[in-house]
């Protein structure tokens, strides 16, 4: 995590600080939240919340976590509350239901903590050496935020000996006797602490994607003319295609295929017939469009398959350009470009001559929304 502090790290395109304040404010509204900042100054506290909705109050801390959560709590003295949260600002991920429950708890405790069972082996340690196997059963995790009834807490701290540091503030109200109740903590809350920690909550800030694939099939009849398009290839055949735009048979069906992937109707859709504009326009248009569409809803397109069936041409001498000028529309890579084709073995329209047919196959990853 290098000498920037972790709650200034960025998770989502902010920082850890603010995704932590945005969730708690979420699961927990409020009309002010007191960010507590080293006692020297912070350079980055401020840039850190921008934007933020709710009121920020800074405020400068002690000089271990007991003093500056004391340092805090001076600070609400004046407004009264009848409840304090305190978290730790390097758990961005809070749950809505810990912070219900534990609200939940406070109408019969002075505290409640959020707690998770102990799941690997524990053995005791003594820096050198494993010790004894310590009870699992008789441990738990424990969490933030956690609660308190502000009367039955501030003047614990209050009373705070100089030299007092607690681990958290459940083990102060702990040790004075408050009542205190246990909630359901969340895996998701975790403390982001090593550097692992904040890979971990990067990839939970990454979209999910689903795989989608598409298909598209598409005909035009031959006619009289010295060439025609196939897959964004110009082929000297001896004849042409039959269409209101150049009639690229192969990018129309690959075209079909990539809006059959995203769940977005046909290339007749997007480019009606009956629109003159499109007279005799070059197919490779419809196809960045297609490309824009998936770039637009966050996706990428992962494989494209063409498939050719005709008598003539033949598309082998021209099959490896045909793949690169796909590859350079879509810019996939061309390893992930197949196009090939077949014949009808002289059965149907295409076995006549009458026309070309192409069928296209398109595999997209898309966000799960």
């Amino acid at each position: 995590m290098g000498n920037l502090p972790k709650q200034y790290e960025k998770l989502g395109g902010k920082t850890v600080l603010r995704q932590t304040l945005e969730n708690l404010h979420s699961a927990c509204p409020t009309t002010r939240v007191f960010v507590i900042v080293h006692a020297d100054g912070d350079n980055h506290v401020h840039s850190a919340i921008e934007g933020f909705s709710g009121t920020i109050i800074t405020v400068p801390g002690g000089t271990n976590r007991s003093l500056s959560v004391k340092a805090g709590m001076a600070t609400l003295e004046d407004l009264s509350p009848d409840i304090v949260l305190i978290h730790d600002a390097a758990r961005p991920f809070v749950s809505q239901k810990v912070v219900q429950d534990l609200l939940k708890q406070l109408e019969t405790h002075d505290a409640a903590v959020p707690v998770l069972p102990v799941i690997d082996a524990v053995k005791s340690y003594d820096g050198a050496a494993l010790g004894e196997d310590l009870s699992r059963a008789e441990m738990r995790r424990v969490q933030t935020p956690q609660a308190f009834r502000f009367n039955a807490i501030w003047p614990l701290f209050q009373a705070l000996r100089p030299e007092a540091d607690y681990p958290d503030d459940i083990a102060l109200a702990s040790e004075a006797g408050l009542s205190i109740a246990t909630v359901e903590g969340d895996e998701r809350s975790f403390k982001i602490t090593y550097p692992g920690d904040l890979k971990k909550a990067k990839t939970m800030f990454e979209p999910k994607y689903y795989t989608a694939t598409g298909t598209g099939f598409d005909v035009h009849r031959i006619e009289a003319g010295p060439a025609l398009w196939l897959c964004g290839v110009k082929i000297e055949a001896g004849f042409a295609l039959k269409g209101h735009s150049d009639a690229d048979v192969g990018l129309h069906a690959l075209t079909d295929a990539i809006f059959g992937a995203i769940a977005e109707g046909d290339i007749g859709d997007h480019f009606p017939p009956s629109d003159p504009k499109w007279k005799g326009a070059e197919s490779h248009i419809f196809l960045t469009h297609a490309k824009d569409r998936v770039k637009n809803r966050g996706g990428v397109i992962q494989n494209i398959d063409v498939t050719l069936i005709c008598e003539e041409p033949k598309i082998k001498p021209h099959r490896e350009k045909m793949r690169h000028r796909i590859s350079e529309l879509l810019a996939v890579n061309l390893n992930r470009v197949s196009v090939k084709a077949t014949t009808t073995e002289k059965l149907g329209f295409t076995g006549r001559g009458e026309g070309i047919a192409a069928q296209a196959t398109a595999t997209v990853s898309l966000p799960d929304e």
